[in-house]
């Protein structure tokens, strides 16, 4: 791993995304650069933060933030308080939501988010290939169930 601890002591480089299930691999990268000032950041979305958290990453990519930014800041805010339960609470609500953007071999990933953001009315064009053009009829129920019940419980709050 010497070019991964060059790279995250490099005084320009202050993140790196990890963006793989491989939390054994993730638990060595950590600890052979623990003295470089970069952090490493969960690249899988809310889902897998609370792991990556666990192993000393800190940070998350996020597509639920486009959509729903509220809950994306409520799970980062619980995970850097060290509430596991109450982030994993926040995203058990939006587990649905993260398991159609990985359909397809993640090609639904845009286009799931690109269809939410269309049910709540903005309208963001259409996903370019090689992602999936559009979800199916039962894919966009699904979605239509989560984007209702996670605007009503924001509405709620």
């Amino acid at each position: 791993m010497p070019s991964l601890s060059r790279i995250s002591a490099h005084p320009n480089i202050a993140g790196i995304k990890f963006a793989s299930s491989n939390l054994i691999l993730l638990a060595e990268v950590i600890r052979a650069t623990s003295d470089a000032p970069a952090i490493w950041v969960c690249g899988l979305a809310e889902g897998w933060a609370p792991a990556f958290y666990a192993m000393g990453a800190k940070g998350f990519t996020s597509g639920l933030v486009n959509v729903f930014p509220e809950r994306s800041h409520a799970i980062h805010r619980a995970l850097e308080a060290g509430d596991y339960a109450g982030a994993r609470a926040l995203i058990d609500a939006i587990a649905g939501f993260e398991a159609l953007r990985t359909k397809y071999s993640n090609g639904a990933n845009v286009t799931v988010v690109k269809e939410a953001l269309g049910m709540l009315g903005t309208d963001v064009g259409p996903v370019r290939v090689p992602g999936v053009v559009a979800l199916n009829d039962e894919e966009r129920s699904i979605l239509r169930g989560i984007v209702d019940r996670v605007k009503a419980e924001a509405l709620a709050a």
